[in-house]
């Protein structure tokens, strides 16, 4: 018998994704799966939507609200379910995210006795990352291709430290808008080393969940706005973790070139936006009026 799943959901009340996602856990969930929704926007809307799941999940969907912070929505989606048991997996699912038929079990499946493994998030054009190799070592390298949708975490360890860091992420009220999930893994890595090596990557076709793309019906100044806002998050976490000093510079020298490696979503001119943001980060001096929400 698998252990439970929790599916901790931070929304701004975007109902038809919201929607779908619910729609696509229908017939996946055993009975001592979860699921949370907390809204930071139209929790009336998004509270009559799960009512009409409720002939579906029962009381295993709960909703609440939260101030603005996908990271304080996610650890507040967590806190509806405390009584879950240390050895439950997490997941945290945008609204935009979905789970293809029969890919629950397979991911719960792909874990299998790991304390926490990652799968890939596969859009329109392919997957968000590609995914190391199976039983790659998670470090400062390999831990930059989870992201919050494709991480799978035992709750004892999230609860272990404390969740994620609510000063970082989209919608923090501060300027470090992205990076959450990385400086959370990092963090459990810092008390349990051995996680390096028996950290899970999933490779199953099974074990994917469906996401958007990360510029995804963004309007051009909305996505050179989330660019330096990202840029920033990023940049904090590798300033306030033990990175080489090599990989954090190169990072900061990387933006300059986004609009070559991502052609499809930026233009050559976007890589001094980027840059920017990057170097703001690393160096914790912010430039400006620094925007702190950013539209996820």
């Amino acid at each position: 018998m698998r252990p439970p799943l929790l599916f901790a959901v931070s929304t701004l009340g975007r109902l038809p994704p919201l929607e779908r996602l619910l729609g696509s856990l229908d017939g996946q969930l055993g009975p001592e799966d979860r699921i949370a929704i907390v809204a930071q926007d139209h929790l009336d809307e998004v509270r009559a939507l799960s009512e009409r799941f409720r002939s579906v999940f029962g009381d295993r969907l709960r909703v609440d609200a939260s101030a603005r912070g996908a990271s304080l929505g996610r650890n507040a989606a967590v806190a509806l379910h405390a009584d879950l048991p240390d050895d439950a997996l997490v997941m945290f699912p945008n609204d935009t995210t979905w789970y293809p038929p029969g890919s629950v079990d397979a991911i719960a499946s792909g874990v299998g006795d790991a304390p926490a493994g990652a799968v890939h998030v596969m859009t329109d054009i392919g997957p968000r990352f590609v995914l190391p190799p199976a039983r790659t070592a998670l470090d400062t390298r390999t831990v930059w291709r989870v992201i919050e949708m494709s991480l799978v975490l035992r709750l004892g360890l999230f609860r272990a430290v404390g969740g994620f860091d609510e000063d970082i992420g989209t919608g923090a009220s501060t300027p470090w808008q992205a990076g959450e999930v990385t400086d959370l893994l990092l963090r459990v890595l810092g008390g349990r080393p051995e996680l390096a090596l028996s950290f899970a990557w999933i490779h199953d076709p099974s074990a994917h969940v469906g996401g958007v793309e990360e510029t995804s019906g963004l309007t051009r100044a909305e996505r050179t706005r989330k660019l330096r806002a990202y840029g920033r998050g990023i940049g904090h976490v590798y300033r306030s973790h033990p990175f080489p000093v090599w990989q954090r510079w190169g990072f900061v020298a990387a933006g300059a070139l986004i609009g070559v490696r991502r052609g499809g979503e930026y233009a050559v001119r976007d890589g001094l936006t980027a840059f920017a943001g990057r170097w703001e980060g690393v160096t914790g001096r912010v430039r400006g009026n620094a925007p702190t929400a950013v539209r996820r």
